[in-house]
């Protein structure tokens, strides 16, 4: 159980690493970032259309990454 409990500790501190990069990057440079991301698969486009064109709402959504990231950190407890 304790391996289970540490694997599923460690995924989830690497998606507050993911959150807080990710919404870092979408605060600082959000038009390089979204452009990077644009695709010519739908269902990927998709993820990042919302944003295009709209640095202040990729910024906002950026804040918002690294706020849900720090959160889940701060919930994470080495066991």
């Amino acid at each position: 159980m304790r391996n289970r409990t540490t694997a599923f500790a460690r995924t989830a501190e690497m998606a507050t690493i993911f959150m807080i990069g990710d919404g870092l990057l979408g605060l600082t440079q959000p038009s390089r970032h979204v452009d990077l991301w644009r695709s010519p698969y739908p269902w990927v486009d998709g993820l990042v259309r919302p944003f295009a064109q709209q640095p202040g709402r990729r910024r906002i959504y950026g804040i918002l990454q690294i706020a849900a990231g720090l959160a889940l950190a701060s919930r994470l407890r080495p066991r």
